[in-house]
């Protein structure tokens, strides 16, 4: 992929169930990523126990353990004493190499420092301005606070996760309505002041990434993850894999006009999905009911809404009904198997989300419809997911017009080829 720095590696959550023989020229690459994942799920782990795992044979193995090791990936832990046989030296995630990544939203980005085990060692909100410049400047003094705060720390690269589409290969904003930076160059601002290399993805492919990476889709192989925020974006799962297609465009259902006659559209269009069912639409309804009350924000109307508030209730009840009515758009175009939504209407989720069910089930074309659910992070999906971009990307085992990705929870052995 363009940008992609030489002989960078990582981790990747990969579709270990559908591995099959390799030529000599990759298969080093995919039983090194086979090792790593087994390392991932099973830490600490010892080397004879990767063996068994994977099917390689211990020198293979060794081989792969000592490179992972030279490039900070994993490493070596306390000595387990067994029975029978030498003692194992265990192996694990390395717990210094560590990932800056931001969710970018229209008004604010939250910045944070995430492990490799993907747990959060700092956190901050930044405020943004309608300036690019600006903004991003921001978020740079913000994550060299937290550079210099973790010194002991070795830093693999920057993840961001955006409103809108990226372009797999300019890694450049292509549509983000909402956002409204232009053609500002995010990337390279950025890797100039950090001298870190950063990747940009867009907010829902980045949920699904970090849905698959943490297996809670596994098994799953057609999916559609949908973010609901400002706007409404959707990341596809199709046949295991992340469809962005060539341009990054796909997924964009937020701006597929349901109401020609509906309000305008970021985007230009009139009654675009989103503008029925983002959080936008909420606070719209809710100020449409209480045309003389105060301002709120989605968080203060959601906690309104749990308090029995009876226009926060009415406002969002709407926005779900719509989100479910629009729900049609997916179902019809990719009859997937799973439907999530991330987003701030989940903290809901127990009120609000059987309206949005009710829906789904009527719209359906024919059968049933998808198993509908919400991710488990809340908030963190977003961060997760650019911390997961990076290591996916750093990996090198990746097409440039799809980003391939788990999708089975079974396994199977290693690549015969060594």
């Amino acid at each position: 992929m363009a940008g992609q720095k030489d002989g960078a590696r990582g981790i990747k959550h990969i579709d270990l169930a559908y591995v099959g023989l390799a030529s000599s020229e990759n298969a080093r690459d995919i039983n090194r990523d086979i090792v790593l994942e087994i390392i991932r799920s099973q830490q600490p782990v010892a080397r004879a126990d990767l063996a068994r795992s994977s099917g390689l044979q211990p020198s293979t193995i060794s081989a792969i353990v000592e490179q992972l090791i030279n490039e900070k990936w994993v490493s070596e832990g306390a000595i387990s004493r067994r029975p029978r046989g030498r003692p194992s030296t265990m192996l694990s995630l390395n717990e210094a190499m560590v990932i800056l990544v931001a969710d970018v939203r229209p008004n604010q980005a939250i910045v944070a420092l995430v492990d490799l085990n993907g747990r959060f060692l700092a956190r901050e909100a930044v405020p943004l301005v309608s300036d690019p410049e600006r903004s991003i400047n921001k978020v740079v003094q913000c994550m060299q606070s937290m550079q210099s705060g973790h010194s002991d720390r070795s830093f693999e690269g920057i993840g961001i996760s955006m409103p809108g589409r990226v372009n797999p290969d300019s890694q450049r904003l292509i549509l983000a309505p909402n956002l409204k930076w232009g053609d500002y160059d995010i990337k390279g601002a950025m890797e100039q002041k950090m001298k870190l290399q950063v990747e940009l993805a867009n907010a829902a492919n980045a949920c699904l990434l970090a849905e698959l990476w943490s297996g809670r889709l596994d098994g799953i192989r057609n999916a559609v993850l949908v973010t609901v925020s400002e706007g409404i974006g959707a990341g596809i799962l199709a046949n295991g894999q992340i469809i962005t297609s060539q341009s990054g465009l796909a997924g964009e259902f937020g701006h597929s006009p349901i109401d020609p006659t509906g309000p305008v559209c970021g985007c230009g269009q009139h009654g675009c999905w989103e503008v029925f069912a983002s959080s936008t639409a909420a606070l719209r309804y809710y100020a449409e009911l209480l045309p003389q009350g105060n301002s709120v924000t989605i968080h203060e109307l959601l906690r309104m809404a749990e308090e029995g508030d009876p226009a926060a209730i009415a406002a969002i009840s709407r926005q779900a009904y719509h989100l479910g009515r629009g729900l049609r758009l997916i179902t019809a175009a990719l009859s997937p198997e799973v439907i999530l939504i991330a987003g701030d209407l989940t903290t809901s989720w127990s009120r609000f989300g059987p309206i949005i069910q009710s829906e789904l089930e009527k719209t359906m074309l024919a059968g049933s419809a998808p198993t509908l659910g919400i991710t488990k992070d809340g908030e963190l999906s977003r961060l997760r997911g650019a911390a997961a971009v990076v290591l996916q990307r750093h990996s090198g085992y990746h097409s440039s017009t799809h980003l391939t990705a788990a999708g089975n929870g079974s396994r199977r052995r290693a690549t015969s080829a060594r």
